[in-house]
């Protein structure tokens, strides 16, 4: 996990901290590191803020022996990176379906992204989170699109023990998502979690879809859920969702595969948006959530 780019911020830091780290030098170390995070799938306009934080922590601090050096600006990289991933407004779904459980209103959380991506399966997994916390809650089966979905969506179902509300493929998704709602409300579910279609982002018709099942539903969440193997393209679907709609969160999957890390640090800058959760393997419990700390600290390991 992150070893390619662990590997890469070592190397910088090594070749960047041989020699005194006076104004000239920092700007060659931090040239050096904005290449590496940019080869990395971090987008650019993060890669230049995390430099530009990295060398504001630098800059004016004395050190004696060039291994303080190095620590000096391994612990500047952790800030920026850390300084990047925290929310402004941090989003803990838990707690937020407890709020409105504890007021008798229900939650409804809308998952998009591209297919691929393992959203369906990730749904499926915060539905085992929710359920294993005592909530009530029901599915809306709204890709209708792809082949094969609903009969996805309902063998997680199955194995979980919770209800799906479906349609023939081809129906409608706003109306699915709208009859879901209704069905969680006159029930006093406590939560409802809607499958989308995941045509490429660049789908116009995708987008107006989403846009409708948020004018139609009003989920009080929109997450968005990437493949951290895509990096930048992970950068480009969330970009695209949150233009259209407003995400208010990202779930990154493949985390456990992913070699650099790049799109955790880019989505999180460049929507504002937290990253509340990550997959790290296929089973309904390898869902983890994301902690800006654990994700820094293994990025500036020590070795």
């Amino acid at each position: 996990m992150f070893e390619k780019l662990r590997g890469a911020l070592d190397t910088a830091v090594t070749k960047a901290t041989t020699k005194e780290l006076n104004e000239k030098n920092l700007k060659d170390a931090v040239w050096e590191l904005q290449m590496v995070l940019i080869q990395n799938d971090v987008a650019v306009e993060v890669a230049e803020h995390i430099c530009e934080l990295t060398k504001e922590k630098v800059l004016g601090t004395r050190t004696g022996r060039l291994e303080n050096v190095s620590k000096l600006f391994k612990s500047a990289i952790y800030e920026a990176i850390l300084e990047v991933l925290t929310p402004e407004h941090p989003l803990d779904l838990l707690d937020f379906a407890k709020e409105h459980s504890e007021k008798g209103e229900t939650t409804t959380i809308l998952f998009v992204g591209v297919n691929g991506t393992g959203k369906t399966t990730t749904l499926a997994k915060l539905a085992d989170v929710f359920k294993k916390r005592g909530f009530s809650l029901v599915i809306a089966a709204c890709d209708t699109f792809r082949a094969g979905s609903i009969e996805q969506l309902e063998k997680h179902a199955e194995r979980l023990g919770i209800r799906v509300i479906k349609q023939d493929y081809g129906a409608d998704a706003a109306a699915i998502a709208y009859d879901a709602v209704a069905h969680a409300k006159a029930r006093h579910i406590d939560i409802v979690l809607i499958d989308s279609a995941g045509r490429m982002q660049s789908n116009k018709n995708l987008l107006e879809e989403m846009r409708k099942i948020v004018r139609v539903a009003g989920p009080d969440l929109k997450i968005f859920v990437g493949d951290a193997l895509a990096g930048n393209d992970a950068l480009s679907q969330a970009k695209e969702f949150h233009n259209a709609i407003g995400i208010d969160g990202a779930i990154l999957t493949k985390v456990d595969a992913d070699p650099s890390g790049g799109a955790a640090l880019s989505i999180a800058f460049v929507t504002g948006r937290p990253v509340v959760y990550v997959g790290v393997g296929q089973n309904y419990d390898d869902l983890k959530r994301f902690d800006p700390e654990w994700f820094a600290k293994r990025l500036i390991a020590e070795n």
